[in-house]
């Protein structure tokens, strides 16, 4: 009993420092706090997220000071921007001569992605299809291969950024793994003021080396946490009772408005939504009921459906549609 009482507990406090750095970097921002939440969800669940803007949105500065603000250190974070040149030794390590004569085709993997728990990839579209392949890889595996053996990264979490989102087919498997795209939207036009003054702090602190931002947690604060949410689904799958994750977690008047929702975003918007992005999905916003308010889903966690547009031309429509049947639902009482 005290064993349990003190993990839960610890639970508590990790959810209490992530709290912190949610609203401390947000500070830094201006009316960014819905994407900071964003990559603090994603980094619970362990899922890719996908920023999307013009450029000078704040969408590198945004994951840059996240890294910095979880303490990463040397290898274990790692951001490259692609082009249709890039190459995959530039992503995952060049090939080792040495061992190339010795007849072994293997990369030296020091400082690449493979090594890195978090990872940052800027215009990720803009890259070729060996570069598509070797993601698509990692981001289902969480494995690439050495000398033909499958080897494990150590990948915990990846963001993505683009300024567009292209409709090429040869795309689509990439994009669907980002079960959340998010837009990072000029702020200038009704919070100029506020751009100005925190730009120009930011801009200090980058030029002497402060980041008042970090210190508030850890990336593996986010790892219990999701080694908690991990192990409370699993004990309902080990249930005689098949859905008690759902019946626990998910109280049947939300998951009602979550499956009309759906049902209209399909029917009348057109968005596409998988079987596996609506099992992510699940998983995606019974991580943010637990870090946001302790576990059991509610209603504001389904607006994480404003997120789920597959084309950049849907992602407007997709958030205002997800808000309005919301609203409605909170004026009916259902």
């Amino acid at each position: 009993m005290v064993k349990a009482q003190g993990a839960q507990e610890g639970i508590e406090q990790c959810r209490s420092r992530i709290m912190s750095l949610r609203r401390e970097l947000s500070s830094y921002f201006v009316d960014k706090a819905e994407l900071v939440d964003l990559l603090c969800i994603c980094t619970l669940a362990q899922e890719p997220l996908l920023l999307v803007g013009r450029p000078g949105t704040a969408k590198s500065d945004l994951v840059v000071k996240f890294a910095q603000a979880l303490g990463l250190r040397g290898n274990q974070y790692f951001e490259y921007m692609l082009t249709k040149f890039t190459e995959p030794g530039e992503i995952i390590g060049p090939i080792d001569i040495v061992e190339m004569k010795n007849g072994r085709y293997l990369r030296r993997t020091r400082s690449k992605l493979p090594e890195a728990k978090v990872v940052f990839l800027d215009e990720i579209f803009k890259s070729n299809s060996a570069i598509l392949n070797t993601l698509l890889t990692i981001v289902n595996e969480r494995k690439f291969y050495q000398d033909g053996q499958a080897q494990p990264v150590e990948l915990r979490m990846l963001f993505a950024a683009t300024n567009e989102i292209p409709d090429f087919g040869e795309l689509d498997a990439l994009k669907d793994r980002f079960v959340l795209k998010a837009e990072s939207r000029s702020v200038r036009d009704h919070a100029f003021d506020a751009l100005i003054d925190k730009g120009i702090r930011n801009e200090v602190l980058r030029v002497t080396g402060r980041r008042p931002w970090e210190g508030y947690c850890t990336l593996e604060d986010f790892e219990r946490l999701k080694a908690h949410l991990d192990g409370s689904m699993l004990a309902a799958v080990d249930s005689a009772e098949e859905g008690e994750d759902r019946r626990r977690f998910f109280p049947e008047e939300v998951f009602s408005l979550f499956k009309r929702i759906v049902r209209s975003l399909e029917q009348e918007d057109g968005v596409e939504l998988s079987d596996r992005k609506l099992i992510k999905l699940y998983r995606l916003m019974r991580a943010r009921a637990l870090l946001f308010h302790g576990g059991v889903i509610g209603r504001d966690d389904l607006t994480l459906l404003r997120y789920v547009a597959q084309r950049q031309q849907d992602i407007a429509p997709v958030r205002e549609k997800v808000d309005t049947l919301l609203r409605i639902a909170r004026g009916s009482g259902s």
